[in-house]
């Protein structure tokens, strides 16, 4: 990573662990917005629910990822993120997950709400942005984008 990207990830999350979010007051232009915690309420943690969303959820897939998606009877959006099997050393299937989980909470104001989603990404090229990239255009093939 460049030097100056790396300089403005460690200010930016400095700023936020401090909730002094309010970049205006502090003279910085941004377009990020910040969208909030990524909640319990919204993981699907149990096995019944994720079965369930790969045998009946509709599916998209795009190169090194796949999204299945089911309607919920809630008025929010919950997701689970696995990988494929043999996805390699823990520690980057645990950056794979962090990186899904970043931009799932910055894109979920964009979403329309009342799906369940899972996630299904496959090694190959990991980085948070060849994920933002699989990830926006899953909700664009899907139909989920506002």
């Amino acid at each position: 990573m460049h030097v100056a990207a790396q300089k403005a990830a460690k200010s930016f999350l400095f700023l936020t662990k401090r909730n002094l979010t309010d970049f205006s007051k502090l003279g910085m232009e941004t377009d990020l917005e910040i969208s909030g915690r990524f909640t319990k309420k919204e993981h699907i943690k149990r096995p019944d629910e994720i079965k369930n969303l790969f045998k009946n959820g509709k599916h998209v897939s795009v190169s090194g990822a796949k999204l299945f998606y089911l309607l919920n009877d809630k008025k929010i959006n919950r997701i689970a993120f696995t990988l494929s099997r043999g996805y390699g050393h823990a520690f980057q299937r645990n950056a794979s997950k962090r990186f899904s989980r970043e931009i799932f909470r910055s894109f979920k104001t964009y979403l329309n709400t009342g799906y369940d989603l899972l996630l299904l990404v496959y090694p190959g090229n990991d980085s948070f942005s060849t994920r933002y990239v699989q990830f926006r255009s899953l909700c664009e093939k899907a139909g989920l984008l506002k």
